[in-house]
């Protein structure tokens, strides 16, 4: 097989997407938007270009097989993310693998949403048609339990099912009674990854959020339905010279979401002695943030990573990132 031309190709297929690099229109109404926000730092460094990467535990938020790559025995990444209006999302992923991925890898994740505190009101007869009631805390979560596993030295595969809800808080329907709103549902990812064998050159794709319609109260909705393909290679391969101590992998992911126009993701990240890594990543077609930036160090198998996205109008958004792994 001529992997240069299957090499050639794909990227042609990519760049064909650039007609889409105007701002986004939105096409379709979906809900539980929280699942469509980056949760690791080390990926929105890289614009969320992160289809392919391989071998870590936060796999399981962007394409679940890439756990079957892992490793270690198992992998903890813990993320913090200030998103825009003091909302505060949090990630967890755990990846196990004490076969030595001769029976794949187990992982599981968690997501939760603070929102902050809201003021609950009520409609009322009064000269402002309301009056305040209780001080609300809407939140989300979504709970999910992965595998991933390598079929052969070049392909692998994974999946991941998920329990997703949100909280909305409390209402008074005056005379009748108080109610709790809730909606939940459960979602399932899957994806693959195929090393081509020329280079590092690979290719991936991935579905995520994929559910039964959920229905709150008379009006129904779906999840933020995304579909990724990507392909990724260590650029310094395409040279003849070794390398051992340096790598600087370039990503690139075309995004068709159920909400919005196709889209790409392009990231970039630089390693040294496989200790420090810069990290670059573009957005297309977004007004408000199209760009995003963050570096890591990682040691005796700790590792930290930051990003920061500016946001247009609103102020930019950090995400922090630890990991351990053993």
């Amino acid at each position: 097989m001529n992997y240069k031309v299957l090499f050639i190709s794909i990227l042609i297929i990519f760049s064909m997407n650039a007609q889409n690099l105007r701002p986004q229109d939105k096409l379709a109404q979906t809900g539980f938007q929280f699942l469509s926000v980056g949760t690791d730092a080390r990926a929105s460094a890289m614009g969320e270009a992160f289809t392919t990467m391989e071998g870590t535990s936060s796999s399981l938020f962007y394409n679940p097989a890439g756990l079957s790559r892992l490793a270690n025995f198992m992998e903890v990444n813990a993320t913090h993310t200030g998103w825009i209006a003091d909302i505060k999302h949090y990630s967890l992923s755990l990846a196990l693998n004490p076969w030595n991925s001769r029976y794949g890898v187990f992982g599981i994740s968690v997501m939760a949403v603070d929102y902050g505190d809201v003021q609950g009101t009520m409609v009322w007869g009064n000269s402002q048609g309301y009056i305040d009631t209780e001080v609300m805390n809407p939140s989300a979560i979504a709970v999910g339990l992965g595998y991933g596993r390598a079929l052969t030295d070049k392909f692998c595969v994974g999946g991941q099912i998920k329990y997703v809800a949100q909280y909305f808080g409390k209402s008074v329907v005056p005379n009748i009674e108080v109610r709790k709103n809730i909606a939940d549902v459960i979602a399932f990812d899957f994806g693959t990854i195929y090393r081509t064998g020329f280079r590092s050159f690979a290719f991936g794709m991935s579905v995520r959020n994929f559910s039964e319609e959920v229905k709150y109260e008379k009006e129904g909705f779906q999840l933020p339905l995304t579909f990724k393909i990507g392909i990724s290679i260590d650029a310094l391969d395409l040279l003849n010279d070794e390398h051992p101590n340096h790598s600087l992998n370039v990503h690139v992911d075309a995004v068709h979401p159920r909400s919005y126009p196709e889209y790409l993701n392009v990231g970039a990240e630089y390693t040294f002695i496989e200790r420090f890594a810069l990290r670059l990543g573009y957005i297309s077609g977004h007004e408000e943030y199209n760009m995003a930036m963050g570096f890591g160090v990682s040691a005796f198998g700790l590792s930290a990573n930051y990003s920061y996205t500016p946001f247009g109008v609103f102020d930019g958004v950090q995400r922090f990132s630890v990991c351990f792994s053993k």
